[in-house]
């Protein structure tokens, strides 16, 4: 299985070539670092990974159901640790849709699915998420897309870009129409825990038997570089598929990635995580919100729910040229292209990072460029 590269990592890889004093993309918190949990972790912990269980450390699979609100409907069992969200999506995608199956993807939105139902042979069907309608997608569209041939509905939830959020009542709808052909749905949850104006998204794994949820220490707490997620769901078999996958691409867990990822979700350092995130996102998304508003060559749906957003370009220029003019001098700046998400004419902005300054100067270089082009 061959995978095309999506336009999203090449974009990061031209902006680390190009190695830019700063940016405006940030989408995870600032991240902690190592020091910050030396004084919980055991010196004697064995980094042989053969006494462990195949679903992952036991003990932060139950602090996953905990933290996350999977409980009564889901246990521990249910769970499965992963290397990050890419992982739980791959091996949940691998496993159900095979050559010939449709499979529909909302757009934008994570570009991974995109190019693995590709790589597989099935049909991917885009459902299109419309700016002027807050970036919801029509429910019509959707019934028009699923078929008998449909194994599973793929969905950012908060969404990676828009940063919109599907209620409950969505979700529930969503469901209805999966099981009718008997499909799968899957939300990818990264973003849970920063939502702005609504309540915290619902989880998908307790909403419906076929229904998987995945996430990861990776956006709101800043662990990127732990590579620990998850895969939550009630179908036991849909795990065990997947740790068969596993085990012939990267077979076993990562032990101090998931040490320290326990560290990180017990109660008290998660809830004072979370606060500390929000608090400096929130921050830097009213900058960015007040930046948009004072410049007529942008607009935006200003996310709900997450660390990005898709401004819209009001000028005579598409996002590409635009992205790349301003990673040169004397902007180098980092903006991430919309038409890396297929969208040409909008730049993703960030308020993750945690420094106020940082997307100051971001902001500030902005500007000059646009007074410039004015």
């Amino acid at each position: 299985m061959k995978v095309e590269i999506h336009k999203l990592f090449e974009v990061l890889l031209k902006a680390q070539k190009a190695n830019p004093e700063t940016s405006v993309v940030h989408s995870l918190a600032k991240p902690p670092v190592l020091g910050d949990f030396l004084g919980d972790l055991d010196p004697n912990l064995v980094l042989d990974w053969s006494d462990q269980s195949f679903h992952g450390l036991p003990s932060l699979r139950q602090k996953v159901v905990e933290r996350f609100d999977y409980s009564p409907i889901c246990t521990s069992d249910n769970v499965l640790i992963t290397a990050g969200t890419a992982e739980a999506n791959f091996l949940a995608i691998s496993n159900i849709v095979g050559p010939g199956d449709e499979m529909i993807v909302d757009v934008p939105g994570w570009p991974q699915p995109l190019v693995l139902g590709k790589a597989i042979g099935a049909t991917v069907k885009k459902l299109e998420r419309q700016e002027d309608n807050g970036w919801m997608f029509d429910f019509g569209q959707l019934e028009e897309l699923i078929t008998e041939k449909t194994k599973l509905i793929f969905l950012c939830n908060p969404n990676n870009p828009t940063g919109h959020v599907l209620n409950e009542a969505d979700l529930l709808h969503i469901v209805n129409l999966a099981d009718k052909v008997g499909a799968y749905v899957l939300t990818d949850e990264v973003y849970r825990n920063m939502e702005w104006n609504c309540p915290l998204t619902p989880r998908m794994a307790t909403l419906y038997d076929r229904g998987i949820s995945t996430g990861s220490v990776s956006k709101v707490l800043g662990l990127q570089g732990l590579r620990t997620g998850w895969m939550v769901t009630r179908d036991k078999n849909l795990l065990f598929d997947s740790i068969v996958l596993r085990e012939d691409t990267s077979e076993i867990m990562n032990i101090m990635g998931e040490a320290i990822a326990d560290i990180a979700l017990r109660e008290d350092r998660f809830k004072a995580a979370v606060r500390k995130a929000r608090k400096s996102a929130k921050e830097n998304l009213d900058l960015l919100d007040d930046f948009v508003k004072t410049h007529d060559e942008l607009s935006w749906v200003r996310p709900v729910a997450g660390l990005i957003g898709l401004c819209k370009l009001n000028i005579d220029l598409g996002s590409t040229e635009v992205a790349e003019t301003l990673l040169k001098k004397p902007y180098s700046l980092m903006v991430m292209p919309g038409s890396a998400y297929g969208y040409p004419n909008h730049i993703r902005v960030g308020a993750g990072g945690g420094s106020k300054n940082d997307i100051e100067k971001g902001l500030d270089r902005l500007d000059q460029y646009f007074k410039c082009c004015a």
